[in-house]
């Protein structure tokens, strides 16, 4: 039997209306200028394995290379948030547990009552996951104070199956390579200590994100979404 190789894309419906709404949406989200009272924040999040060492690594010497046992111990798991602020070129991972509703909440907190404090309204770019709703604030703090959080987000959500229209993701997949792949990482607090040190360091040299499609762009290269208007 002949094999084949198989390519993993994120392929689009044919002619969704909603898709092409939230997407458009999203573009012309990118395409407004910076404003520091109004700042648009991409979020999005991955899980990572725990693994611990069984066997005590050996240091690298100048005639060999760090040695590391194959044997290895899964520790759980943990979820990485990522946020990401596109025009400023400032990025932030954390890690927590899980992520449920209230580990989203909390994470959104911290970013309103520390960097975003001064902002009239935080524009946010994240996917339609269910744990990314107004309600996750109801269901973590008392009223009043979920209510001064949610009114000072502005959601602008991408379309199912269209989360490469997230800039966030792409933060992910940069950390992913640069800062989690091919290593082990044993447990939470290491994860937190890696993930902090890689987004202090791309702050320091990386500059904003270009962005380069445009809805005129999305109209004319991804046609087969729109729906055929019948006159």
């Amino acid at each position: 039997m002949t094999n084949r190789k198989i390519e993993y894309w994120v392929i689009p419906p044919e002619a969704d209306g909603e898709f092409v709404a939230h997407m458009e949406e999203v573009l012309e989200t990118y395409a407004k200028p910076y404003d520091p009272q109004r700042p648009v924040l991409c979020m999005d999040e991955q899980p990572v394995q725990l693994v611990k060492e069984t066997r005590t690594p050996i240091a690298a010497t100048a005639q060999h290379p760090r040695r590391v046992d194959y044997e290895y111990e899964r520790a759980g798991t943990a979820e990485i948030f990522m946020f990401t602020e596109p025009l400023s070129g400032w990025r932030m991972a954390t890690a927590r547990e899980s992520k449920t509703k209230v580990d989203w909440a909390f994470e959104m907190a911290r970013l309103l009552d520390g960097r975003y404090k001064g902002c009239d309204k935080v524009i946010l770019v994240c996917d339609n996951l269910n744990t990314h709703t107004k309600g996750a604030f109801y269901e973590t703090f008392p009223a009043a104070q979920a209510r001064q959080y949610v009114r000072r987000i502005e959601f602008c959500q991408t379309p199912k199956h269209g989360s490469w229209l997230n800039i966030a993701e792409n933060e992910l997949s940069s950390m992913t390579r640069q800062c989690i792949a091919g290593r082990r990482i044993s447990d939470l607090k290491s994860l937190r200590e890696q993930i902090r040190a890689w987004s202090s360091d791309v702050n320091k040299t990386q500059r904003g994100v270009d962005w380069h499609m445009k809805i005129n762009d999305a109209r004319c290269k991804l046609k087969s979404v729109y729906p055929q208007i019948k006159l």
